[in-house]
């Protein structure tokens, strides 16, 4: 449904950080679908394992993340730039099998819940029908001003 010039302009991530490459299902807001094609050209497999390279966990999350933003930004999220949705909790992380170079990441989230610019979202990332990771997020829509403030 959405490629990846259709994906830059929802979310803000950008080369080394964009980990999604199409969205191939949304249904509203409560489910949807990315696809990550994971290469051995990714920067992290030069220092991640270089001899065996593994997809570094915390970026199958980030990856979980970033189409959980997607469906976020495209049910209601500032189409005016002047917002971001930020991460603010993972819970219940699970991580199954290793990801490595050739393997496509599946990624699906289901709305949990959703208050005000909050949302938590259960996401299962899989490889050719197999789990590799599960995790509970929460994310909320902040003023880009307040990113990174204490």
């Amino acid at each position: 449904m959405l490629d990846v010039r259709e994906i830059l302009k929802r979310i803000p991530h950008r080369f080394p950080f964009l980990l999604v490459d199409r969205i191939v299902e949304i249904e509203g807001d409560q489910r949807i679908v990315g696809i990550k094609n994971v290469t051995v050209n990714e920067g992290f497999f030069q220092g991640h394992f270089p001899d065996h390279p593994v997809m570094p966990g915390v970026l199958v999350c980030e990856a979980m993340a970033q189409v959980a933003a997607i469906m976020a930004y495209q049910v209601g999220g500032d189409s005016n730039g002047n917002k971001v949705f930020v991460l603010t909790g993972l819970d219940g992380v699970k991580f199954k099998r290793a990801v490595e170079p050739g393997d496509q990441l599946r990624l699906e989230l289901v709305c949990l819940k959703r208050r005000g610019s909050f949302w938590k979202m259960r996401g299962t990332a899989t490889v050719e029908g197999k789990v590799v990771a599960q995790a509970e997020i929460s994310a909320m829509e902040v003023p880009i001003q307040g990113v990174g403030s204490r």
